[in-house]
């Protein structure tokens, strides 16, 4: 078992990651706690025990759920349970789970603490750490929400045995987005230390600056490195990608970009390539983009205070690069069809 601990302004807690993890559960709920209400999904296969009363809730699967309609219905469903503000939430589930449930925990009695149990490779190295929460709208991803750090997260490897594929690819989109961040070789090491170190690497960029500065161009908006394309084609919503494997496309896009814009060289962009086949990710754009449509969700995206924003590699590392030329974003696009 490995424990990272993730310092966020006055808060301090605990990620372990390991084999049977979620056994630590009960040790992990807060001393207050005589509730937990469990948020879950119908197609999750893992069991928890809080250790105290407990119910299960459940929301709908798919991002088509991941909205303020199942927030407003979870939230009715907690008060009609009686779940006070010294209960806890648990979310057992993939990011959409934690995300959702962080949200509700935010906002319910404004504010009750939140333990994830994180059960995708996805959630374990991105979605559950960090305190970001919130819910799409049809005009693109994440667009409300709230920052909210979690009393802990737990990280069960053996939950991955009964992922699918793809799911696990989704995965893997964002463990190589750390390879850029940071240049650490984490296929070295093995799946357990990976995840560990990816949410190594997050804590510390979370520690430096947990509330997303606009003003700060390397702190925390660097880990949407590859995000802002990738978002735009999960928003479109007729690209048949999960999350991670979106992330792959706009990882590549996003050194192109910042080739085409002098920022980095053909080696680095190479690099890029060469990590994403590693972790064996399709970084092409879907068949029957359309450029024009993905560069308008673009411009929504929550990054965007200043012209049309993206993250993308320079000399000095990944950083916020505002004002980009709407032109040579779209030709690079285009390029990739």
């Amino acid at each position: 078992m490995i424990v990272v601990e993730v310092e966020a302004g006055e808060r301090r807690y605990p990620v372990v990651v390991g084999a049977g993890a979620r056994a630590e559960l009960a040790r992990l709920i807060p001393a207050s706690a005589r509730r937990a209400a469990v948020v879950t999904q119908a197609g999750i296969p893992v069991e928890v025990d809080p250790g105290v009363e407990h119910r299960r809730f459940l929301i709908g699967e798919g991002e088509d759920h991941k909205d303020l309609s199942t927030i407003a219905a979870l939230c009715s469903e907690l008060a009609r349970w009686g779940l006070t503000r010294g209960d806890v939430i648990v979310a057992v589930g993939g990011g959409m789970v934690t995300d959702v449930a962080g949200f509700a925990a935010a906002t319910y009695h404004r504010g009750v603490p939140v333990v994830h149990v994180a059960t995708t490779l996805l959630g374990m190295v991105d979605a559950a750490i960090g305190g970001k929460t919130g819910v799409n709208l049809p005009e693109g991803k994440n667009l409300v929400g709230a920052f909210w750090q979690p009393h802990a997260v737990i990280c069960d490897t053996d939950a991955l045995a009964t992922l699918p594929p793809r799911e696990l690819a989704s995965g893997r989109g964002e463990l190589a987005k750390y390879h850029f961040l940071t240049g650490e070789d984490l296929l070295a090491l093995d799946l357990e230390e990976r995840i560990a170190a990816a949410a190594r690497i997050k804590a510390a960029v979370v520690a430096a600056d947990e509330r997303e500065d606009p003003a700060n161009r390397r702190g925390r908006a660097v880990l949407n490195y590859g995000h802002t394309l990738a978002h735009a084609l999960e928003t479109v919503g007729r690209y048949d990608l999960r999350h991670g494997e979106a992330v792959a496309v706009g990882l590549r896009y996003a050194a192109l970009l910042a080739r085409r814009l002098g920022r980095i060289d053909d080696a680095r962009v190479a690099h890029h390539e060469a990590v994403l086949a590693d972790y064996d990710l399709r970084a092409d754009l879907p068949p029957g983009s359309d450029p024009a449509q993905l560069l308008e969700v673009m411009r929504r995206d929550k990054k965007a205070l200043d012209g049309l924003t993206f993250v993308l590699d320079g000399p000095e590392g990944v950083e916020v690069v505002p004002n980009v030329d709407a032109r040579i974003a779209a030709d690079v696009l285009d390029s990739m069809r």
